[in-house]
Order: C-alpha cells, then structure tokens, then sequence
C-alpha cells in the first residue's frame, strides 16, 4: 500500500535501497532531527545541487492569472483497517491510531471535513495552515467498531469511501447499510462513492467502469438520500479513460493512494492521500506526512498513468513546478529500485529512469525541503499491465521487494 520516501541516508542499507549521490550539505538543510529517521525513502538528488538561495515568498500566477500560495493546501490521509493485526500492510494498532488522533486533536492541526476541503480548492479559497483531512476507504466492521467510537469521542470529522457491493450483500466484516447510516446520522462522518464493486477499474472497458460508478451511485443515494460528489480510485489506481468517467458522472473531486499533499494548482480528480497502516503509522512518519506541504506543479506528463505496452515504460516523466518556492535544485526525486536521471530547466523537471517499471503498481515521488522546515511533496502512481513490464534478467532479492504490498 505504502511506497515511501526515505530522508534518513542511513536507512537506505536497511531496504536494499542506495542513493544516486549524496546530497551537498546545504546550511542547515541535511541536518535532519530524529523525527525524519528511518522512514525508508530512495532519495535521488539533482545533479549539480547547489546552495540555497535567498528564500522567496511564495506565491505565484498561474496560467489563468489566477494568485495561488504555494503553502496553501492540505494533507488528506488514507486508513483502511483498525485494530486488524493479522492484516497489517491494511490495517494500523489501536494504539496507532489513538496516538494519531491525540496527535491532530492537540498538535495545532485543522482537521475539516473533505468536502470542505474540495470545496477551497475549487473556489481558489485559502484553507488554514496545516489542514488535514480523514478518509477510510471500503467501510469494513472495524470502521465502525474501532475508529468510529475514537473519532467521534475527539470530535474529528471523517470520509469514508464504501463500495456498495460488500453492503448490500451483507458480507461479514463488512459494515450494514443501517450501521452506515448510524454514523453519518451521528454528525461528522460524510460518503464516498468508491464504485459499486472493488474492482481494478483501469482495466475495464469505459462501459464498465461507469456502469461501476453509477451502480454505487444508486445504492447510495436509495440507502443515504444523496449520491456523493467526492470519489476514491479503487487501489489508488487511475487511467485516462476512468479518470474521464469519473469527470463525465460529475464528481467534484477524485482521490488516489499516491503520496502528497493536495494544493490550488492539483488536479481535483487525481488529488492525492497518504497512505497509513502498521509499517507506515509510527508517531515520526506520521508528524512529518501530517506536515507536509504541497509542491505546486502542472504540466504533468504522461496523462495517462496506465502503461499498457513496453513502448510507454519506463514513462518519460515530467512536470514543470510553478513556483516560485524553494531552490529546485535542491529537489529529491525517488523510484524504488532505481536511479533516474534529473534535468532542471527553469521551472521544468524532467525525470528518466534506466529501466521499465514493474508490473502493478509503482510510484515516484518528490520531495523539497521548505524554508519552514518542512517537506514539499508531489507523489504518482503508476499501473503497469503485463505487457508493458519487462521482467529483470535476475530475480530481485527480498531486500528490494515492494514495502508493504496489499490487496486493496
């Protein structure tokens, strides 16, 4: 479910990760504090990184002459199970998650419900510094028996996205219509459609997926009284062709499991979510993904997150950062299990990695340290078909397999 960055260079050996160079010390810059240890991020540095300069407001025009600030944003956080140890690349420890909620109750966060979120990002309004948003996806029992009590006891809004199909079959553990709406009757819980059933939607025809998308739509608004306007990608996986479905059946906002914080400039029907579960939900990951700001990109290329034949893999990768922030040259740009190659032209980041992506799910992601001392962060998720992954000449050791694999 997770694949993270490391900032700690010392825990690189650990995963069978190694950095492309070292960065040069830049000031205070790699003096990192013991909150930002061993989180397991494959740092690839720009080539050239040189020394910082004078820091700059940030704020900036984009295209459309509309002002934006780059710090304006929020961190949206993704949890799908609660007390579940058997399934932990799912699920986090109650005592996790209590330690989480103590955290965003009395560390000086804003948490707002998402659409209060969505609705600031699509009406340009800024949202308060270190906004933060839950969200939990599938609506399984421990929702309902776990996290539900301990949100509600702390007054924290929360979103979860339910794939109706599970419901109205009455699965075991899984939450009952009547029990979802006990909790949104309750106050502070708001619905998210993530398709009638939990399938790999990029891999259906475009009949199907809004077929998917419009049967979760029904059920919801016969069980609830509204159809949602918010929607979660089923494995954070995302196409072209589903992300003009999504479009098409007028969702305000689209949610993805890849990395970053979710700012004015980001697409709103690929906004991204961190990730959360056992391996990923330690105190110090947590403060620094819950602090993270976003990186202001456009220009994004390719459009299609979909690799389906080997001519698109490895994606030639870019945006172009619409700042200005931070000195880019200072810009960490990471893949697992590989050493891109970075070229800085202006404001235009171009990224070319040395070998295809592996079959499934793959992420890059980038990180900037802010003048504040916090992280910028802009993550992708990739989905690769068999045909477009070619397979290693040599079989990868357990040191460089994926981190926390998962079937949702």
């Amino acid at each position: 479910m997770v694949d993270d960055m490391v900032i700690s260079r010392g825990a690189l050996s650990d995963r069978g990760l190694r950095p492309l160079r070292k960065p040069r010390p830049v000031g205070g810059y790699m003096a990192l504090t013991s909150a930002l240890l061993g989180i397991g991020l494959l740092a690839i540095g720009l080539v050239g990184a040189a020394s910082a300069q004078e820091a700059k407001p940030a704020r900036d025009t984009n295209l459309s002459g509309i002002t934006h600030s780059a710090d304006s944003g929020a961190v949206v956080l993704m949890y799908h199970r609660f007390g579940e140890d058997h399934l932990p690349s799912t699920s986090v420890r109650l005592s996790q998650f209590e330690a989480h909620l103590d955290e965003l109750a009395t560390g000086g966060y804003h948490v707002l419900p998402l659409p209060e979120i969505v609705s600031a990002l699509r009406e340009g309004r800024p949202l308060p510094d270190r906004s933060v948003a839950i969200t939990i996806d599938d609506g399984v029992r421990s929702v309902y028996e776990e996290a539900w009590p301990r949100l509600r006891a702390r007054n924290l809004p929360f979103t979860i996205f339910v794939s109706t199909a599970p419901l109205d079959r009455g699965l075991p553990g899984y939450v009952s219509w009547d029990e979802l709406r006990e909790m949104v009757e309750g106050g502070g819980v708001t619905v998210g459609n993530h398709g009638h059933r939990h399938s790999h939607m990029v891999r259906l025809s475009a009949e199907e997926q809004r077929a998917n998308i419009d049967k979760a739509a029904v059920r919801l608004f016969a069980e609830l009284g509204s159809a949602p306007q918010i929607f979660a990608y089923p494995y954070g996986e995302i196409s072209a062709e589903l992300r003009a479905a999504v479009r098409d059946a007028g969702f305000e906002a689209a949610f993805g499991q890849h990395s970053g914080a979710a700012g004015p400039l980001a697409d709103r029907l690929t906004l991204p979510r961190f990730p959360i579960n056992e391996a990923y939900g330690d105190m110090e990951r947590f403060r620094l993904v819950a602090n993270t700001l976003p990186l202001p990109v456009r220009e994004v290329t390719p459009n299609d997150l979909f690799l389906r034949t080997a001519a698109q893999n490895p994606p030639s990768f870019g945006f172009t950062v619409a700042g200005p922030v931070e000195d880019l040259r200072n810009l960490n740009c990471f893949a697992r299990g590989d050493e891109p190659a970075l070229t800085l032209l202006d404001n235009r980041i171009e990224l070319r990695l040395s070998q295809p992506l592996p079959s499934g799910r793959a992420r890059i992601n980038c990180t900037l340290r802010a003048d504040n001392g916090r992280w910028r962060w802009f993550g992708t998720q990739f989905v690769v078909s068999s045909d477009a992954a070619v397979a290693p000449t040599t079989a990868p050791s357990a040191a460089t397999q994926p981190a926390g694999a998962t079937s949702e």
